[in-house]
């Protein structure tokens, strides 16, 4: 058995990589483009075991500085600004996470074929060597960021021999899409949704929509209208730049798209998509909130890509993370996604879990809470 750990995803062959993980839209091509954007504060790292020669398992990772209030909102989020502007390291801890900030899962991918115990031994030689790698780097906190719930037995079986514990991340909202049209797909939602719903799409009429593979010539506007859905967001972990849009895009050839939303000449927003035969993933969506609600905005951008997957015959229509409330409003189910982690120091270990037990995110999420409970317990 031979461990790799590697700084760029071209250590890997695109084939031999891609190989572990079936028609997964966001691929080795998804990797280097990610990688060679640029993102603020994120170092890559990628481990994979070779046996024989042989790529058998792998899955890419991430250092940063990591903020332990990350995922705390309203009162307590206050409170913990206004301890990090006095001691502005005390809740900071560099963090060597598996999966990627800008991906929609833990990518864990495994040579076809391999039984549970022999992804259970693979696994295990990948946590030896994050956190052999993590000592010689002086990195405080291990984490798998996403873990799907369909890999949670053996993320179990791991955290036993590695120490890790886990809570919550957000659920990724899918739609099944069986519809013939939009009429059909309107007709399954509840009868308050499905009037609402015909009444914030009729200002939307007014807007032109276009599906690009291009954006170089619109790369300011889409930046503009990226920063200020960012700086809205109740939760932020990565900032992403130019390079990223436009490096998904080249990457990924036909699966990747812009969607532009078009008031006259003025671009009022975007929406950054992936696709195959099958599915469409929704990455991120900007928007002008200073004309958001009188287009209402978020509603025909979800409806456009309802349409296209119709269209196309799209079965699965995956709008990734947040809004999960409003998600089920609109069809939708949910998928339970986990963080596993834990401080290196056994000392300061169990300090850290008490503090991040207040972070949770269903703590005050009661519907999370309904949606987490129904997982077996590990």
């Amino acid at each position: 058995m031979e461990i790799v750990v590697a700084r760029s995803i071209e250590a890997f062959g695109r084939d031999e990589w891609n190989r572990l993980f079936g028609d997964e839209l966001e691929d080795w091509s998804y990797y280097r483009a990610v990688e060679n954007a640029g993102l603020p504060g994120f170092a890559w790292t990628y481990f994979g075991v070779r046996e024989d020669g042989r790529l058998c398992a792998a899955v890419p990772a991430f250092v940063v500085d990591y903020r332990l209030d990350t995922t705390v909102t309203s009162v307590l989020r206050r409170v913990t600004d206004a301890i990090t502007r006095i001691f502005p390291r005390l809740l900071q801890v560099r963090l060597l996470s598996l999966g990627s900030p800008v991906a929609e899962i833990c990518h864990l991918g495994f040579e076809p074929g391999l039984d549970a115990s022999a992804q259970q031994r693979l696994l295990d030689a990948i946590l030896d060597s994050v956190e052999a790698h993590a000592k010689q780097q002086g990195i405080g906190m291990l984490a798998a960021k996403d873990t799907a719930a369909a890999q949670d037995a053996l993320w179990a079986g791991a955290a036993r021999a590695h120490r890790l514990r886990r809570q919550p991340g957000l659920p990724t909202a899918v739609l099944d899409v069986r519809f013939a049209n939009l009429d059909e797909y309107l007709r399954t939602l509840s009868a308050g949704t499905r009037k609402d719903m015909r009444r914030k799409l009729k200002a939307g009429t007014a807007l032109r929509v276009e599906w690009r593979r291009n954006v170089d010539d619109i790369l300011v506007d889409i930046m503009r209208l990226y920063h200020e859905t960012h700086a809205n967001a109740e939760l932020d972990f990565e900032e992403l730049t130019p390079a990223y849009f436009s490096g998904v895009l080249r990457e990924l050839g036909d699966r990747g798209a812009c969607v532009a939303y078009w008031r006259d000449q003025h671009l009022i927003a975007f929406n950054l998509v992936l696709h195959d035969g099958k599915r469409l993933i929704d990455k991120f969506l900007g928007m002008d909130y200073a004309v958001a609600r009188d287009y209402n905005l978020y509603f025909v951008t979800w409806m456009e890509n309802v349409r296209y997957c119709i269209e196309h015959g799209l079965v699965t229509y995956q709008s990734g993370q947040g809004l999960h409330r409003e998600k089920r409003r609109l069809g939708s189910r949910l998928r339970a996604n986990w963080l596993w982690y834990r401080h290196r120091n056994r000392l300061l270990d169990p300090i850290f879990a008490a503090f991040e037990r207040l972070a949770r995110l269903d703590r005050h999420d009661p519907e999370l809470a309904a949606l987490l409970s129904q997982d077996p317990p590990t």
